[in-house]
């Protein structure tokens, strides 16, 4: 009798389990996944529309399925610290430098090269080749995979006092990425590199702790460097573009009717941050010349051939890190013929 009298309360009791635990699953089942998308730049830059044209492409193509949340501003972490919490997987995409991948392999280090690139078409057709492309997986085996490239464009010198000549960078403190070759690129001109965060870089030359920086016109106009730096050189000496990076394995984790359209999201949105990396290239450097707070120097082209020479013995000393077929095969995307 006593098994008679608590049967029924044990089989409800077990019944009331197996309800919760399958009302559970229904709901994780249901839960969205999540991609945290970290950058360091301000929402009004190429990469910064690009995220949320990226965020809302996701949104159109999955609906609930797939949330994309976007931090800027290094709300979330900087590119110093970003890709260790990818491989933690604590943030799922971000878009840092092509500096900033050092760590992880030394070809990427070709971006880098002075004077490589004559301009963003140049770029355009390096990237989408055999050789660009390849370099999208050269970090795999360390748990990282690009799904693209982003530009910002085309970098230019910021100083205290005017650059139009190598001799005059001579001393001078310039802030730069972390990055070996900015570093041997601005020891070529006898200056010396500051190796510091992008989000300090106000505050430093407001201050005077620094003299200049490399950037481009976007990064140069939204952060308000303009308004601390009284000379700018258009030298468009070097290339300031993002790789768009997620971990291994998220994205092989993801089934292929979601990775498909989010891959095909963030091609459409890198498409469109591209076109706006151009335009405001064009508007930020109109809209700083229109401050009048600051002087933009254009080289002579003989000025300009003096800062080619002095800095192009920097390919020579990476070459065999980078590769010298692929640095050639860069320098060649050039050519247009």
């Amino acid at each position: 009798m006593i098994k008679n009298i608590h049967s029924k309360p044990v089989a409800a009791l077990i019944l009331g389990t197996v309800m919760t635990v399958f009302g559970t699953l229904a709901l994780a089942a249901e839960d969205p996944i999540v991609i945290k998308f970290a950058h360091v730049v301000a929402e009004n830059t190429p990469k910064g529309k690009m995220a949320e044209k990226f965020k809302a492409l996701v949104a159109e193509k999955l609906g609930d399925q797939v949330v994309v949340e976007v931090y800027p501003n290094s709300q979330l972490f900087g590119d110093d610290k970003v890709l260790e919490a990818m491989l933690l997987g604590d943030v799922q995409m971000a878009a840092p430098a092509l500096s900033k991948f050092s760590r992880y392999t030394d070809v990427l280090a070709l971006y880098d090269l002075p004077f490589l690139f004559e301009d963003l078409d140049a770029v355009d057709r390096f990237q989408q080749s055999d050789e660009g492309q390849t370099m999208l997986l050269s970090m795999q085996d360390k748990g990282l995979i690009g799904l693209g490239y982003l530009h910002n464009g085309m970098k230019q010198l910021s100083a205290s006092t005017p650059l139009r000549v190598p001799a005059d960078a001579d001393g001078l403190k310039f802030r730069i990425m972390a990055s070996d070759v900015l570093e041997a690129q601005f020891k070529a001109v006898d200056a010396t590199p500051v190796k510091k965060p992008f989000s300090e870089v106000f505050t430093l030359l407001q201050t005077k702790a620094i003299d200049g920086q490399e950037n481009t016109w976007s990064n140069i106009y939204s952060k308000k460097f303009f308004e601390v730096q009284p000379y700018i050189t258009e030298s468009n000496h070097g290339l300031l573009d993002y790789m768009v990076v997620t971990s291994d394995e998220f994205w092989s984790g993801l089934p292929d009717d979601v990775r498909e359209p989010v891959k095909a999201a963030l091609d459409e949105a890198l498409a469109y941050g591209n076109q706006i990396a151009r335009d405001k290239a064009i508007e930020d450097k109109q809209k700083i010349a229109e401050s009048g707070r600051c002087e933009i120097i254009e080289l002579t082209p003989e000025e300009r051939a003096q800062w080619v020479e002095v800095m192009k013995p920097v390919w020579d000393e990476f070459q065999e890190d980078i590769g010298v077929e692929l640095i050639e095969a860069a320098y060649a995307a050039n050519q247009t013929d």
